[in-house]
């Protein structure tokens, strides 16, 4: 399709009369805001579309919208957006009457767009890419910094995805854009992910070094282009480190999958932030271990740096570890931003499981790394670093007693969850008996047979032990034990599902005959009482009278109280067949 930017970077190429109406329309829309930003100084930007994305932009229109702008469209016509902050969205009705007044007799007509960075972030997760540059690449008008951010990253993402389009498989806008603070000279922050799944010319490094020179390359020229303040900086991952570092959880990572926005996507990073929002993404136990690794070597790893970076590591030291006991607690890796709220709320009030003076001995060290960071202090002197790192040892030894606790608290009730889940679904299989006899029936009806590994049952019997004596475990083995009985538990679910399913459908006869020149297709259901249903796709149903040896009305409810019990065997009596051969013509039975 035709881009965008070349109406904006490519204007000579636009014919004259073109120009002209595009410089009417910019007088027009330039008068608007004037007026509007009088009354409304919060609007965070106004643009005015290019003519070539009309289309686009009338496609995506919701249908009420549609209709009101097929009725009223005159030409020529400029569309213009209008972005206002998401805090602001319950104005957004007073705004919208009030701008259309100030518009509805301007010439050229004029259509006017209401939107939140939330309904952009919207179009983005609805693959919407087309209507999204023409947003983004629209004339701006009035910008505190929004539409400069996406103008940057989406000419990015042009020029990247041009040349590279078959590595690409996500280009991910991040940071503070999509928090909505984005300001005019905000750094735009952008995730590409590249498949290197199917590289065959040269090694993956050498592909990620090959193309991350281009690409940043592309970043300049793009800044060049949008002629914005934002500095475009992009992060490259390859597809399999990317999913390594989804694994060992990483705190960059999740919270480039939970806050991120696609501005293109071939169907890979939508479904991880699905799984993430689901609750499938989850930390391995190795992923916490490092973490914690990190925080106890804190105090060594700060003493062999350099003073400049001391802010640094203890933040980083501390931050992790904590991050790592929210994690086992069972929240997703919180932000560093959110990260000490979240101890004070939860480890603090709600849990008492953690005392306030740990909480203050964090907030002190984020406080430290956020003046360093913003030069208000350059220098730590020797007694301060010393107190600092007291306090971060008698912190990190406090966090590993609360991960104990964690680890214990986690674990015991992961046992309650997993007996509950197994012992619902061996009553379901074998009615009530005891331990002994549930182990031996799923020994010689499914271990002997092949269908569950032995090594499956002998983790399940780890589990009944360690529910039994209560005895403690390492978090990491009794993962290992708990994906075996989770595999038993998967298994036995979808044997009981199959076999209900077949015992429904014991006894259901298909049946097939012509009525009127037209071929039809009913049911005979056998149970107690034997149910006719005519025709498949309609509601009537009969059942067998013995007495006159044909079939009268029934109900739902009496068919669907039938049903409720399963016989054992299925008996297809001679008066049946009888009574159904005299009812229909050419009758066939199907099984």
């Amino acid at each position: 399709m035709e881009r965008y930017e070349e109406e904006l970077l490519k204007f000579k190429e636009i014919s004259e009369k073109l120009k002209e109406e595009i410089e009417k329309g910019k007088a027009v829309v330039e008068e608007f805001k004037e007026k509007i930003l009088q009354k409304y100084k919060y609007i965070s930007s106004i643009s005015m579309a290019f003519p070539v994305a009309n289309k686009i932009i009338e496609e995506n229109m919701e249908e009420e919208e549609r209709e009101r702008f097929e009725k009223e469209k005159k030409e020529p016509l400029f569309h213009v957006f209008l972005i206002i902050p998401d805090e602001k969205i319950k104005e957004i009705g007073e705004l919208s009457m009030e701008a259309i007044n100030l518009v509805k007799n301007l010439e050229p007509k004029i259509w006017l767009h209401f939107l939140t960075p939330q309904l952009i972030w919207q179009a983005c997760f609805d693959s919407k890419y087309d209507y999204i540059e023409a947003i983004a690449m629209s004339l701006p008008i009035h910008d505190t910094g929004i539409l400069g951010a996406l103008r940057v990253a989406t000419i990015h993402k042009i020029l990247t995805i041009n040349k590279f389009e078959r590595y690409v498989v996500s280009y991910v806008l991040a940071g503070s854009i999509v928090r909505g603070q984005a300001t005019q000279t905000s750094d735009v922050d952008v995730f590409i992910i590249i498949d290197d799944t199917d590289v065959k010319r040269m090694s993956r490094i050498e592909l990620k070094e090959r193309l991350t020179s281009i690409i940043y390359g592309y970043a300049i020229e793009a800044n060049e282009r949008a002629n914005v303040k934002n500095k475009l900086s992009p992060q490259i991952y390859l597809l399999t480190e990317f999913w390594e570092a989804v694994k060992e959880a990483h705190p960059v990572i999740f919270t480039f999958i939970r806050d991120g926005v696609p501005l293109y996507d071939k169907g890979a990073f939508m479904p991880w932030k699905l799984l993430l929002k689901m609750g499938k993404i989850k930390p391995s136990p190795e992923a916490i271990e490092i973490f914690m690794g990190l925080g106890e070597k804190v105090v060594e790893n700060v003493k062999r740096k350099l003073n400049s970076l001391i802010a640094d590591d203890i933040y980083w030291g501390v931050i992790t570890p904590t991050q790592a006991a929210l994690m086992l607690y069972g929240l997703p890796p919180p932000t560093p931003r959110e990260t000490v709220n979240l101890v004070e709320e939860i480890f603090v009030k709600k849990e008492n499981l953690l005392e306030k003076k740990y909480v203050e001995i964090l907030k002190k060290i984020v406080d430290i790394y956020k003046k360093f960071e913003h030069e208000e202090i350059k220098e730590i002197k020797g007694k301060e670093i010393d107190f600092i790192l007291e306090e971060v040892k008698e912190y990190m030894e406090r966090l590993k007693k609360l991960m104990q606790n964690l680890t214990e608290k986690a674990i015991d009730k992961s046992i309650k969850n997993l007996e509950e889940d197994l012992n619902n679904i061996l009553k379901q299989i074998y009615g009530k008996k005891t331990i002994k006899e549930y182990l031996d029936l799923l020994k010689k009806d499914f271990v002997d047979k092949g269908y569950i590994s032995k090594l499956y049952l002998e983790s399940l019997k780890k589990f009944l032990k360690i529910k039994k004596t209560k005895k403690k475990i390492e978090m990491k083995e009794f993962e290992s034990i708990k994906r075996d009985v989770l595999e038993i538990i998967k298994f036995l679910k979808e044997f009981n599902e199959k076999k209900e399913m077949l015992e429904k459908i014991k006894g259901i006869l298909r049946i097939r005959y012509k009525e009127n020149g037209k071929v039809f297709d009913g049911e005979v259901i056998i149970r107690e009482k034997t149910f006719l249903i005519p025709k498949i796709f309609e509601n009537k149903i009969e059942k067998f009278d013995y007495t006159k040896k044909t079939f009268v009305q029934s109900s739902e409810e009496e068919l669907s109280e039938s049903l409720k019990e399963i016989p054992k065997e299925i008996k297809l009596r001679k008066e049946i067949i009888e009574a159904l051969e005299k009812r229909f013509k050419d009758l066939e039975i199907i099984l």
